[in-house]
């Protein structure tokens, strides 16, 4: 898009505000908001802010950082007669910021590039759960389950205003239904080259809790906010293309995929282990990937076995594709799928093989026939997960040093804040120990 194309759309629409969002290292959505009559600084680039002040950027001694909006993302918002940009960030002297994790990913899609690869694209469900306030407690906002209608589904209205919203920004909604849990909802839209469905990924957060407070809800991505109930993933469909179209795809293969999915696969699977300290970075993301509840445990794959970490849908030709089903919402988007995408494409550069393709319930296979199958595990904590980031020279390279050291020394702080904690359930059981 060019300069004087938005400087029309600005004109055209009567905006008042712009609107430049980015995303710290943890996946936290920030934004500065300036008068209209800002937009030529703006556009030129001249926009200053405190980096020391975000999380995983710079320190106090070095702080001043730039946002330079990135054209291609502009979008308006006619009701609110605001404008926004996602915005890359930079050093003074106009280098990209290597903590930047939208650089993170544009650097992953690079290398896709130059493996000769002409796309990445990827479809997310990011699923999530609105609360009712009531005093200090959360309570689900109604005990619907999977595609249920009113009046155990409260939401349709809301998920409708979340949608018309969400289509204002340029994303084409595909569905909006009841999740299987209480008070859980999903909003799916059509997939998207890598770096713009990342964008989408915190756009639609954004707006979901946005609309949610305007109703007097709370939403929430946390992977797992009732004990008991199935917790919210964020499954990546993907597929890479080149000049000859989906290269996932091969009509002579008995289930229709190509040897490059088959390697990109085993690339994901090897670096499962290590990639789930990004893909789910919470000590609460490894409370939903247990067995049980629709969430994959099992570091396997296979065309229809929801217990897998990877599933491949029905869909053939074009729509060939695969689904990572570990990765949860809590995650950032920008290096989820930057390690995501590596991984695979580490598959392809060594040809790897995938094992063998699992259609049995993993769930109920013993821990001595799994592992007498060579069927390994996601990590079970927080803090088993980091251990394998720690240890893997890969993950270092593909996020970089600044944000590889940055993100490692956060999920260590967490797990020490979460292991020091004195729990209610703790009390309840130890109490009269």
């Amino acid at each position: 898009m060019k300069k004087e194309t938005i400087l029309n759309s600005v004109e055209e629409h009567g905006l008042e505000f712009v609107q430049l969002f980015f995303t710290d290292v943890e996946g936290v959505f920030k934004h500065l908001e300036l008068p209209i009559t800002q937009i030529e600084k703006v556009l030129n680039n001249e926009i200053m802010f405190d980096g020391s002040s975000i999380n995983g950027f710079t320190k106090i001694e070095a702080s001043d950082m730039m946002l330079f909006p990135d054209y291609s993302t502009w979008k308006v918002d006619t009701d609110e007669k605001v404008g926004l940009f996602i915005c890359d960030v930079y050093y003074p002297d106009g280098t990209p910021f290597e903590g930047d994790p939208r650089n993170v990913l544009r650097r992953a899609i690079d290398h896709a590039t130059e493996q000769g690869f002409s796309s990445f694209n990827v479809g997310p469900e990011p699923e999530f759960f609105l609360f009712n306030k009531e005093g200090n407690n959360l309570v689900p906002n109604d005990n619907g389950g999977y595609f249920d209608v009113a009046p155990l589904d409260k939401t349709v209205a809301i998920r409708r205003e979340i949608t018309k919203s969400l289509q204002r920004l340029g994303l084409e909604v595909e569905a909006l239904h009841h999740e299987v849990a209480i008070g859980q909802h999903e909003i799916d839209w059509k997939y998207a080259p890598g770096l713009q469905t990342a964008d989408n990924i915190q756009l639609f957060k954004y707006t979901v809790r946005k609309i949610a407070e305007n109703h007097g809800l709370v939403a929430t991505f946390m992977p797992k906010p009732i004990f008991g109930e199935n917790g919210s993933g964020m499954h990546c469909h993907m597929s890479l293309g080149n000049d000859n179209g989906n290269a996932f795809y091969d009509e002579n293969d008995a289930i229709g995929l190509s040897e490059t999915a088959r390697q990109f696969i085993a690339g994901v699977l090897t670096h499962a282990r290590a990639n789930a300290s990004v893909t789910n970075p919470t000590v609460n993301s490894y409370k939903r990937l247990v067995p049980g509840y629709e969430a994959p445990v099992y570091v396997a794959w296979s065309r229809s076995n929801r217990t897998c970490t990877i599933r491949i849908p029905a869909a053939r030709g074009a729509g060939t594709r695969i689904e990572v089903r570990n990765p949860d919402p809590s995650a950032n988007p920008y290096l989820a799928l930057a390690v995501l995408l590596s991984a695979g494409l580490d598959g392809i550069k060594r040809q790897l093989t995938p094992p063998t393709e699992r259609a049995e319930n993993l769930y109920l296979m013993d821990d001595v026939t799994r592992k007498a199958q060579g069927i390994d595990t996601l990590p079970g904590s927080l803090q088993e997960a980091y251990s394998e980031l720690e240890n893997s020279e890969f993950l270092q390279q593909v996020l970089g040093k600044h944000v590889y050291y940055s993100f490692l020394q956060n999920k260590k702080d967490e797990w020490d804040a979460y292991r020091l904690r004195v729990s209610e359930w703790e009390k309840e059981t130890y109490l009269n120990c």
